[in-house]
């Protein structure tokens, strides 16, 4: 086996987080590239690397630009990705270079926020939530894709941020779809609605981060959709 790809867990906001389901995100998680890695590690030849999904909800909920050196957070999605990342050990311990995709919004009009932001948007609804100045940190799936090929070197272990170059507060981030979409982005959706509406998957919702992928740029990679007036067009067509 070249290399193994691990993008496995349950969507954070398909379903209000009820005990159960917060059980469920974590276990899909955690349970799943627990397995692989320990099958991954019986291998001979071992695999060049292991590529293993985790979040940017690893970092703090914070205004100030982070990196991969940055600090972990702390909340459940925080206590997720540590435990996520934590579950390719036996990989790691049988010398196989593993990378942690800390990935942002992957944005595709076909899934994912995108496709429950897109019908807001046209009905003229894709005003700011929450204060609107949170920091939304986004890569769209074309970009994703490329990243992800990119990991399959094995050239980069450890954590990896994969997110464009270009974050923007939520409210930018809306205002720049709306406006490819040629529809207004004024109505805002109060702090405490989001709550109300769904639950415990607001802290992702209200969460700001300014996540920079200094690695993959320090190593050479370059973004064909690295700010939103390149990729909104492209994603509201």
């Amino acid at each position: 086996m070249e290399a193994a790809v691990n993008l496995s867990g349950a969507g954070v906001g398909d379903h209000r987080w009820t005990d159960s389901y917060k059980r469920t995100i974590l276990r899909s998680r955690v349970d799943t590239t627990d397995l692989l890695s320990r099958a991954l590690a019986r291998l001979d030849p071992l695999p060049r690397v292991l590529v293993s999904a985790s979040g940017m909800d690893y970092y703090p909920d914070s205004r100030d630009e982070v990196t991969e050196d940055s600090p972990r957070g702390s909340g459940f999605l925080s206590d997720v990705t540590r435990g996520w990342e934590a579950a390719a050990d036996p990989a790691r311990e049988a010398g196989i270079p593993v990378s942690h995709t800390r990935s942002g919004l992957i944005l595709s009009p076909d899934g994912g926020v995108l496709k429950r932001l897109v019908p807001l948007i046209r009905l003229g609804l894709g005003g700011p939530v929450g204060s609107g100045r949170q920091w939304w940190s986004w890569i769209t799936l074309h970009d994703h894709v490329r990243a992800l090929t990119r990991l399959l070197d094995g050239d980069l272990p450890g954590a990896v941020n994969l997110t464009s170059p270009g974050p923007v507060e939520q409210r930018e981030f809306m205002a720049a779809l709306a406006g490819a979409a040629h529809r207004p982005a004024v109505l805002p959706v109060p702090g405490f609605a989001v709550r109300v509406g769904i639950g415990g998957f607001a802290e992702a919702v209200l969460a700001s981060h300014r996540v920079v992928p200094r690695r993959l740029l320090d190593a050479g990679f370059t973004f064909d959709q690295p700010d939103l007036a390149v990729a909104a067009p492209v994603l509201m067509h």
